[in-house]
């Protein structure tokens, strides 16, 4: 196949001394199996991506720092009529955390979420009150690499009360309850290919820190996912994922259930590295993606 490999415009600042480069494995594995497959910046309009029998997300990082040129991209592609995967209209829902609400209304557990609606003012004392918490996590709904993400006391949320309002000025955010198991036992990432899981991570965040991203310095460990957790990410994917062709489901092990954070359908990493076998699970999906 010709497969053009959308990235960003720079991978810099997600680049960490403890982890591969995913793209470049991705790409020297495909190519050894005879695939052409050529790296494309989504958002440079010189491509021709007709010229490509697949157009494969994979690291459009920057997308929630321009969301709206994304989503003329995204239209563009649709109208155009070009192959991608994942599918243009899955990516379009995912882009938006309000697919955790949509998912949750369909009977998902997900973590608990108060929505914070742009032009309002954030009021601690409201949101505190409505989910029940002494700390919660604050963040925009279209987002990623933890940016603007916030973890706060009650104190600390009125404190910061004008920087949310402002914040709050230029787009929706969300707000959740901090969730202590992340720091004790870590957020569990659970990876499927063609709609079948693959391989599982545990991620944990560096002492101190709740953020479990690596290039934050979070670590990542090769688990096989327990059967509970993915008795539920089965069912995930395949409610809400069945024609992607890759799929990763974060979440904690709250009291014997998955308590879903994420369903990361636009660029995830996949941690192929991590799990023997998973470069060839994606290429036999992949190529059966698009027959």
């Amino acid at each position: 196949m010709n497969i053009a490999l959308v990235t960003c415009e720079s991978l810099a600042q997600y680049a960490a001394p403890n982890i591969d480069d995913e793209d470049s494995l991705l790409t020297r594995h495909l190519r050894a199996q005879g695939h052409h497959v050529e790296p494309r910046i989504w958002s440079n309009p010189a491509v021709d991506w007709h010229a490509y029998d697949v157009v494969l997300l994979k690291s459009p990082w920057d997308y929630f720092d321009r969301v709206q040129e994304f989503y003329a991209w995204l239209d563009r592609m649709e109208g155009e009529g070009i192959r991608m995967l994942n599918p243009v209209s899955t990516v379009r829902w995912n882009a938006d955390k309000q697919y955790l609400l949509d998912m949750e209304r369909q009977g998902v557990r997900i973590v608990p979420t108060h929505w914070l609606p742009c032009g309002t003012q954030f009021q601690a004392q409201v949101v505190f009150a409505a989910l029940g918490t002494d700390r919660l996590v604050v963040k925009p709904a279209v987002s990623g690499g933890a940016k603007n993400t916030f973890d706060l006391n009650l104190a600390e949320a009125e404190r910061r009360s004008a920087e949310l309002t402002e914040l709050l000025r230029e787009e929706d955010f969300l707000a959740q309850p901090f969730l202590p198991q992340i720091q004790t036992e870590g957020e569990w990432s659970l990876v499927y290919l063609g709609g079948e899981y693959s391989h599982c991570v545990l991620k944990t965040p560096k002492s101190g820190d709740f953020r479990v991203q690596h290039y934050l310095g979070g670590g990542i460990e090769p688990r096989e996912a327990p059967a509970h957790l993915r008795r539920t990410a089965d069912d995930i994917v395949q409610r809400f994922a069945a024609d992607c062709l890759y799929a990763r489901v974060d979440g904690v092990d709250a009291n014997g259930e998955l308590l879903l954070m994420e369903l990361e359908l636009i660029e995830p990493f996949l941690y192929l590295d991590t799990a023997e076998g998973s470069f060839a699970r994606y290429e036999t999906k992949l190529k059966a993606s698009v027959k």
